[in-house]
């Protein structure tokens, strides 16, 4: 460039009209921020699409024939509207076509469950689905604009009749924005739509074509802050071998089978193999290592695997070309009277044709039938014949709905003198009585267009609402403490001396099995208390009299502890709990003053109190140097609790005399049916006072039984779960059952034999249709059974005691009735009615047999012989 180019006084004035670069970044940001929202990342509200899957849609709606189309043609189709190449519609092709909704598919489209991709386009094809073809287009209702090129329209949004966005959902990330809209089931958005429509709310809640568990206590109706949390549904096949039959949302089998083997790795579960045998059904067989819960495997699957994951929705739409955050309600709400308005301008479009064939149809059938074409056969110009035919009409002009204009009257010349010779009065007043028939019946529904609304969303539920049942199950999940299901992948040394801790001091002192999620705590002689985080070594300080893993909030874990307080000398002692601490604080457990020290300590797992024998010094004033003295005459308190005098003369030493047992009592467990787990938190129904070997019965609708300890790690399935409560041998087991085999009732009563825990004992007929009706162990049960003698329907009450003799549990028993059996119900006790405690607890009505829970194929004459309220 020479210095003439940049010269100010050569004339050029376009360095005069130069940009700062900051203006210009700010600018071209903005533009490329919004066009990202706008027209790449956030659906549109109206049909829930982004563009370039409008775009899809609308090409190929161009090219349907009804047979299927390459999906390479479709790409092709579709750059004539979206100027992003070809990879992208690709992509979103099959993304739609996963989807199952508005894409019929043909050939391999890949599996969201296995994460497997599609074939190359050029061997996959694809065509509109029926449901599509309905409710997405109507070129009378769409607005249309320039494609990006001006040679073609395309529309500005589709005219969907259906909430599509929350059928399909949605996931995007633009500039500084994005947006998930979890899918929805389409049975209740139709459903749902139809609530509102009749003026009441909804509450909307998502369903994942992978099925599995879902909490949705916290969605927060799909808001930004909501969090949903999924889980996969895992079977129990047999004590060394779980089942993975459904997977959480966002995740694939491979993803699953790699956490599952990544934290095998980290030692947080203990495992002997994964097997992938997913088919037409997920199914991934995890092998037990020997020695490990299933339970306990469950709940660590969940805690350190996909097999649980946390999905946060943000539920963001365009809106007149901007951006905004509403619930999946008001979506909802806005889709509905959307349809509502697209159904009545349909219904409009369909009025205003079927008034213009009436008039048109009058015009000839007048035109004909008075001869008025003969009128301008003299005609001589073509304004004459306009002027002959207008002047004909003029009689009946005040018949019609509008005026009639030039180009009826053009219409009416271009009749075929053919149609004119063989024109049947008849039959034109047949087409018009239809006409006006559909005209009326437009006009009905266009004056109850909220009755038609719901009419039509309930044509599409009976059109297409089968097979789209929910997949997903609704439950409230229990909070899996990690530390609690982790698998013990360390081992916990201690040098008591230099007051050292870790797993990493294998020449030292072995203490237990733990975790490296675990706290530890350590308690001295010098009278201090602090937990640690496990290391591979720690110093906690010099002296170590005790140290363990530390479970934070045990009630049941009492320490017992006497110590010599530096300041005045005397013996004080203790009974103590530490709930809850500061990691790595130093807690004293003395008063605190110099010289203090611990002279007896024991950790009590179950808060069970010793006595000890004191042993005082020789040269002690008192007249009694040896004592004996109980533990559980001391009441339990804080950490922080100075403690009691034991003696105010100088202690030589202290001895356990005598094991104790625990001064806390049984411990109450409770049963929450939500989540199907125990508990101590008084969630849910009571189901006794344990202690010690105590155990816990549970009977199950398919007519097992099972003996569990009552550790609050146990599992059960509360889908089937019929009665749970605390296992006593000696009581006797009342059960009627449905026999799938022979479709008959039968009682039989037996007492418990078996001994084994956490396996289930089958104790009625083995038919896959055989169900547990009434299950108890009270005394004298009674139940009220429905007989069909006839044509007329009995109703008696029986003692069960005095129908049947106690036999073995594997004995068929006898059956209830000759008659055919309607309903069998247990009888209340007095004991239940008096509001008096109840040993049993029945999960649910005592009679809670779901008959949609039985196999689809069982038949109806079944159902029947099931006999239930």
């Amino acid at each position: 460039m020479s210095d003439n180019d940049i010269n100010p006084e050569n004339g050029d004035e376009s360095l005069h009209d130069s940009i700062p670069v900051t203006g210009m970044y700010k600018d071209w940001f903005l533009d490329y921020a919004s066009y990202v929202i706008l027209e790449r990342a956030v659906p549109a509200i109206e049909d829930g699409l982004k563009p370039v899957q409008r775009r899809i849609l609308h090409a190929m709606k161009e090219m349907d024939d009804g047979r299927f189309n390459k999906v390479a043609n479709i790409i092709g189709q579709s750059m004539q509207y979206h100027p992003h190449g070809d990879a992208s519609i690709g992509d979103a092709i099959v993304n739609l076509g996963q989807k199952d909704l508005l894409i019929e598919t043909q050939g391999n489209w890949g599996d969201v469950r296995t994460g497997d991709g599609a074939a190359a386009a050029r061997y996959i094809e694809a065509r509109l689905s029926k449901f599509a073809l309905e409710v997405v287009f109507n070129p009378q209702t769409t607005e249309w604009q320039l494609s990006y090129d001006g040679r073609k329209k395309e529309p500005v949004t589709l005219p969907v009749k259906f909430p599509l966005l929350l059928a399909q959902g949605v996931e995007g990330i633009a500039v500084g924005l994005s947006t998930k809209i979890l899918p929805h089931n389409f049975c209740e958005l139709i459903e749902g739509s139809i609530q509102i429509l009749k003026g009441k709310k909804t509450n909307l809640l998502p369903d994942f074509n992978t099925g599995g568990l879902a909490d949705f206590s916290e969605y927060n109706e799909g808001l930004r802050g909501g969090r949903v949390k999924v889980r996969a549904k895992i079977e129990e096949e047999d004590s060394k071998t779980l089942l993975i039959k459904d997977i959480p949302y966002g995740t694939t089998t491979n993803s699953l089978i790699e956490s599952i083997i990544k934290a095998n790795d980290k030692g947080k579960i203990k495992i002997k193999k994964v097997v992938d045998n997913t088919a037409k059904d997920v199914e991934i067989q995890v092998q037990l290592a020997p020695g490990q819960s299933p339970n306990m495997t469950i709940d660590a699957l969940y805690a350190f695997t996909d097999c649980e994951v946390s999905i946060s929705p943000n539920a963001c739409v365009i809106i007149e070309e901007k951006p905004v955050f509403l619930t999946v309600n008001e979506i909802l709400e806005y889709n509905t009277h959307q349809t509502k308005t697209l159904l009545n301008r349909e219904l409009e479009i369909r009025k205003g044709e079927l008034m213009e064939k009436l008039l048109f149809s009058s015009l000839e059938k007048i035109f004909i039938e008075n001869r008025i074409y003969r009128d301008i056969e003299e005609c001589e110009t073509w304004e004459a014949v306009i002027e002959t035919i207008d002047k004909g009409l003029e009689p009946f002009k005040p018949e019609f709905y509008r005026e009639i204009t030039r180009d009826d009257i053009i219409r009416l010349t271009e009749i075929k003198i053919k149609r004119i010779s063989r024109f049947d009065t008849f039959k034109a007043d047949e087409l018009m009585r239809r006409l006006q028939e559909e005209l009326e019946e437009v006009n009905h529904h266009l004056e109850n267009l909220t009755d038609y609304a719901i009419q039509y969303y309930k044509n599409l539920l009976g059109k297409y609402g089968k097979g789209k049942e929910r997949k997903t199950e609704i439950r409230t999940f229990d909070t899996i403490a990690a530390n609690v299901v982790a698998a013990n992948n360390a081992k916990l040394y201690v040098n008591r001396a230099d007051g050292f801790i870790g797993y990493g001091l294998k020449k030292d002192e072995f203490v237990c099995d733990c975790s490296d999620l675990d706290d530890i705590i350590v308690f001295r002689k010098d009278g201090v208390c602090q937990v640690s985080r496990i290391q591979d070594k720690v110093f906690v300080g010099k002296d170590i009299i005790h140290v363990a893993v530390y479970r934070k909030g045990d009630e049941r874990m009492v320490y017992n502890l006497v110590y010599v307080d530096g300041a005045t000398g005397r013996a004080m002692i203790k009974r103590f709990q530490v709930l809850s601490v500061t990691r790595d604080r130093e807690y004293p457990l003395t008063k605190g003053t110099k010289g203090s020290k611990i002279l007896y300590f024991t950790a009590n797992a179950n808060g069970e109190a010793e006595i000890i024998t004191v042993y005082l010094t020789a040269g002690s004033k008192a007249r009694i140097k040896v004592f004996d003295f109980d533990f559980k005459d001391i009441e339990i308190k804080g950490r922080g609790a100075q403690g009691n005098i034991l003696t105010k003369h100088p202690v030589r030493k202290i001895q356990l005399k005598m094991e104790g047992v625990s001064t806390l009592g049984g411990l109450n467990i409770y049963f929450d049916p939500a989540v199907g787990r125990l508990n101590t938190d008084e969630r849910g129904e009571l189901v006794g006072n344990f202690l010690g070997d105590d155990k816990i019965i549970a009977f199950f609708k398919d007519g097992n039984y099972e003996l569990t300890t009552f550790e609050l790690t146990n599992r059960y399935d509360q889908e089937n779960l019929l009665l749970i409560q605390k296992f006593d041998p000696e009581r006797v087991v009342s059960a009627i059952y449905f026999d799938g085999a022979s479709k008959q009732h039968f009682i039989k009563r037996f007492q418990i034999e078996t001994s084994t825990l956490n396996k289930k004992f089958n104790f009625i007929s083995d038919h896959r249709n055989s169900r547990l009706i009434v299950v108890t162990t009270e005394k004298q049960p009674q139940v009220k059974v429905k007989l069909q003698k006839g044509k007329e329907v009995e109703e008696n009450v029986y003692d069960m005691d005095m129908l049947i003799d106690v036999k073995g549990w594997r004995s068929v028993g006898n059956r209830l009735s000759n008659h055919t059996v309607k309903a069998v119900q247990l009888v209340e006790s007095e004991k239940k009615k008096q509001g008096k405690a109840d040993e049993n607890l029945s999960v649910g009505s005592t009679v809670n047999f779901d008959l949609k829970k039985k196999e689809d194929d069982e038949d109806d004459e079944d159902k029947e012989q099931l006999g239930l309220f």
